[in-house]
């Protein structure tokens, strides 16, 4: 099936988008796959004007006929997942099964946003003064802004946009320039939905394809309540503080630089398939992504040999292939990124193997690199920088508080994970001195949260939370209500103002 078809079965009208300013290319093999139109500021400020005044109609609607929509959005992503997940294999250069893998999980947040929709529950607060009753109620906050990175082009859409609809709020989507086809996709799949639930408001659900000028205008626009951020620590450093002058609500999920502690009582076998995936994944693009190995010294050169073993079977190739582990970079700036971090590690005392570039002749506009192994005598500067590229750096400890630092001592705090048989260091990596990230597994990778947890990290990786557990009161505000049903007007603390007993 070729893009044309792929697009088609998925009900995109190519030719609608259809324009001169921007090239989609796909990472298999760089060649070109459509020429779009790029939308303007003011018809960005149009589109949030537009979702303003649907939010003003949903917010109406019962949540759970609101869950019902999300109901049938799910039902279109079952319906289409093979199609969607290969159109994000070709966008984005993931191998097939993640590409499938990352639809399911659109799949599983629109179930858990469906039961939400029945539980956006409040509470009852006793009240000092007698008569008296207080609650707390939550309700529909507006326009939710939502920016999304190239290597999950089309989840982080779908975490913001099952909870924001049940939630009562409108949606405007900007996704990377790398994958707006993805979006494009979603967006068609939204409005199958829509047609079987019938009585929407136009506007709710809204895909602006372009640049850091949209960006920009969903930042500045007054009416959107919530922009929800996902990418760099740097784009993370300018949406934040234009939200804020104006008062704005943010949601920013950064950089991570994740790390995993391999104990001496750990599952050596479990440890290095759990890093595999971790450091290879994705060709090394995810935000959950294994960065750093902290690994016992008296089990390094053990696992150290397992690591070389599965890294040289991984098979790097077409993402296409269901044979392949590791497909492309993303484009030439990602691999020119990981070329230069492996230069600096050299430089600061690293020992490093593999990060060459493959299947230059087979595929000259691509760039397919072999997963980097980078022995490392302390954690350096470069190793305290992501770069969005498999390289996994390893560093030796000696006892477990040692590891904790060198876990800690990083700007990200993202996902982290220890691989240990030793009840004491399992707690302690969980406890308030262990892990500092927003992630903290045992036995398990970086990589691969599910959605009912909330997804999101600390320091540079910004303090948002997507998803699930109760991610969902970001997207509504909270209102503390009190009622007197007493024939009294009794002041709070015992104040007594105007002669009242």
């Amino acid at each position: 099936m070729n893009i044309a078809e792929l697009l088609g079965a998925l009900g995109v009208d190519a030719a609608a988008s259809a324009g001169p300013d921007l090239t989609v290319r796909s990472p298999i093999d760089g060649g070109r796959i459509a020429q779009l139109r790029e939308h303007s500021a003011a018809q960005a400020n149009a589109a949030i004007d537009a979702a303003h005044g649907a939010f003003l109609a949903w917010r109406q609607v019962p949540a759970a006929r609101r869950g019902e929509l999300v109901r049938l959005l799910g039902d279109e992503l079952r319906a289409n997942k093979q199609a969607l997940g290969r159109l994000v294999s070709v966008e984005a250069g993931k191998i097939l099964a993640e590409g499938a893998g990352e639809v399911q999980e659109m799949i599983d947040i629109c179930d858990f946003a469906v039961g939400l929709s029945r539980q956006l529950y409040g509470l009852t607060i006793a009240s000092e003064r007698p008569g008296h009753r207080m609650m707390e109620t939550w309700h529909p906050l507006g326009v939710v802004g939502v920016i999304s990175a190239f290597n999950f082009p089309v989840a982080v859409w779908s975490w913001n946009t099952a909870l924001a609809i049940v939630c009562g709020d409108a949606v405007v989507w900007k996704p990377s320039e790398k994958t707006p086809l993805a979006a494009l996709a979603c967006q068609a799949l939204f409005e199958r939905a829509l047609k079987k639930f019938g009585d929407a408001p136009e506007g709710l659900s809204q895909v602006l394809i372009g640049g850091r000028e949209i960006g920009q205008a969903l930042a500045d626009h007054h009416r959107v309540a919530l922009l929800s951020a996902t990418g760099s620590t740097r784009m993370g450093r300018e949406v934040g503080p234009r939200v804020a002058a104006r008062f704005g609500r943010s949601l920013l999920e950064l950089g991570g630089n994740n790390a995993i502690i391999v104990a001496p009582s750990a599952d050596l076998d479990m440890a290095a398939r759990g890093i595999l995936f971790g450091a290879v994944g994705t060709a090394g693009q995810r935000c959950t992504s294994t960065r750093r190995l902290i690994v016992h010294r008296s089990v390094a050169g053990d696992l150290l040999a397992r690591l070389e073993k599965a890294y040289a079977g991984a098979r790097i190739g077409n993402p296409l292939d269901a044979e392949t582990l590791v497909g492309p970079l993303i484009d030439r700036v990602a691999f020119d990124g990981m070329q230069a971090a492996l230069r600096q590690a050299r430089a600061e005392g690293g020992k490093v193997s593999g990060g060459e570039r493959r299947l230059a002749g087979q595929y000259p506009e691509a760039w397919y690199v072999a997963p980097a192994l980078v022995e490392m005598p302390a954690q350096t500067e470069v190793v305290r920088h992501e770069t969005f590229a498999p390289i996994l750096y390893v560093m030796r400890y000696d006892d477990f508080a040692g590891a904790l630092r060198l876990q800690n001592e990083v700007p990200q705090g993202l996902s982290s994970a220890v691989f240990t048989n030793d009840l004491r260091e399992a707690e302690w990596f969980m406890s308030a001195s262990g892990s500092d990230c927003g992630i903290a597994n045992v036995n398990i990778g970086t990589s691969g949260a599910e959605i009912g947890g909330a997804f999101g990290g600390e320091k540079e990786t910004g303090g948002g939370r997507e998803s699930g557990s109760d991610a969902w009161k970001a997207y509504m505000r909270r209102a503390t209500n009190t009622v007197n049903y007493s024939r009294e007007l009794p002041l709070a603390q015992g104040i007594q103002f105007g002669g009242q007993p």
